[in-house]
């Protein structure tokens, strides 16, 4: 196995698109993550195209979920994040930035499904009063809309008052979906939100995701290698907190360019 410790820039593959050509949802720039005085990432410069599924992938402790963390800064208050973090011409790593309201626009799904002890109706109702919406028809509309774009209205549009605690563990992700995107974010973070799942509802929730990506830019964190190259349009390859190679999808496992990352995607290491 290759060592990247001391791998240059040129030696590194990582895709820049030319923003005449592509519109970035979000970028990072010179991103470094310290938990302590240890840097869990010290190479994370990537953009990420609207409308796309970006997959990230590499072996456990390689800095992907502590880079996906920091897109909506929820590193805060366990790490320093230095760097930029570019989202619609603002740095939303900057101290002025109000976090809530930016995790209105960047919502987050957990690698475990964590809805709350509520209602099917109430885990996504339940956000919107928070922010001062109380008209039922209003709640009804985006509730149902919501349900539908996780694929779940069908299942559970005669259950809304049964607590989401009896769902399934399936059901209970797509609900959590439903629940991130009920606010109407533009982009959409998970971190590995199918490694609990069965093949059928891991299947479920691709198909899912496969249609969000209509309206939502999605940034995925798996560990599951045949889900990256089924679902995502992009993928980059993170090992010891450095980002190797950014590339389509298809290029990353039919031709990657950097040794390390053919050796991961054959399985030689990870």
């Amino acid at each position: 196995m290759a060592d990247n410790t001391n791998l240059t820039t040129s030696q590194r593959n990582i895709l820049k698109f030319d923003p005449k050509d592509h519109e970035i949802a979000l970028s990072t720039e010179d991103l470094h993550v310290f938990y302590g005085k240890t840097e869990g990432i010290s190479e994370g410069d990537l953009q990420f195209e609207r409308y796309k599924i970006s997959a990230l992938i590499g072996p456990s402790g390689s800095g992907k979920s502590t880079y996906l963390r920091s897109l909506n800064r929820m590193n805060d208050r366990i790490a320093t994040v230095k760097g930029k973090i570019m989202y619609r011409g603002l740095d939303i790593n900057s101290n002025d930035i109000d976090v809530y309201e930016m995790r209105r626009h960047i919502g987050m799904v957990f690698q475990r499904p964590n809805p709350f002890a509520k209602s099917i109706y109430e885990n996504i109702a339940f956000a919107l009063r928070q922010r001062g919406m109380n008209k039922k028809q209003d709640l009804d509309e985006i509730v149902e809309r919501s349900l539908r774009q996780a694929a779940m209205w069908d299942q559970v549009k005669d259950d809304l008052n049964k607590s989401a605690l009896a769902l399934s563990g399936g059901q209970q992700q797509r609900l959590c979906i439903a629940r991130a995107i009920a606010i109407k974010p533009d982009i959409l973070l998970l971190d590995e939100p199918a490694s609990a799942l069965d093949p059928v509802s891991t299947s479920q929730i691709e198909d899912t995701l496969l249609e969000l990506k209509q309206n939502y830019t999605i940034i995925i964190v798996t560990h599951n290698m045949q889900q990256a190259s089924r679902i995502s349009d992009y993928t980059a390859f993170f090992n010891l907190g450095k980002v190797l190679e950014y590339a389509e999808t298809g290029d990353i496992f039919t031709n990657p360019k950097v040794d390390l990352t053919n050796d991961y995607i054959s399985g030689n290491f990870g």
